[in-house]
């Protein structure tokens, strides 16, 4: 059945739909819900782990085509429906932490450069922000413009290694030109 505007009682809770989207991707699943405010289909595909279910959501403008393959009763019957919310939140919470981590590692008001340098020591050792300057193993700072000379505090041989690893990546830096 071709994708059109009136999707009537195709998409009625219950039903089992074929479904090939815009994108390529082909599937089956059965309607949660369809939400035509927002255009959103909510589908349940089968799963051949046990008990466990994937949910999808889908903007149905996303739907090149699909087929009806049957009807059956509502797929939230909460005798045979079972979310587990502990589990749900563990995920959120997981992924909350991990945006954060990544966010940290993002300079507020540094240069590409200087990111690239955050990278580059962040590779091989320990590395934070503190506003502008690079703080490494917790003893070591790189301030701006971010070269070996601007390598100050911790013990000889920590400093020294930044350093090294500093004039490496200005060089890698250098050797790739200002196209990046």
């Amino acid at each position: 059945m071709a994708m059109d505007s009136s999707y009537g009682e195709e998409f009625a809770v219950g039903c089992f739909l074929s479904i090939k989207t815009t994108l390529g991707d082909e599937f089956e699943g059965q309607i949660i819900t369809f939400d035509r405010l927002s255009n959103i289909l909510v589908l349940q595909e089968d799963s051949k782990m046990g008990p466990r279910r994937n949910i999808r959501l889908l903007k149905a403008n996303y739907i090149k085509e699909f087929n009806l393959m049957g009807q059956a009763e509502d797929p939230l019957d909460l005798k045979k429906c079972y979310l587990d919310l502990a589990s749900l939140q563990a995920r959120e919470e997981a992924a909350i932490r991990q945006a954060e981590i990544e966010a940290e590692r993002i300079g507020i008001g540094v240069t590409s450069e200087a990111q690239s340098v955050f990278d580059a020591l962040s590779k091989t050792l320990p590395v934070h922000w503190d506003k502008t300057i690079i703080v490494v193993m917790n003893e070591v700072r790189v301030c701006s413009p971010y070269l070996p000379e601007n390598v100050i505090g911790g013990t000889p041989a920590a400093n020294e290694r930044v350093k090294k690893v500093l004039e490496f990546e200005r060089k890698r830096l250098q050797a790739r030109g200002p196209s990046q």
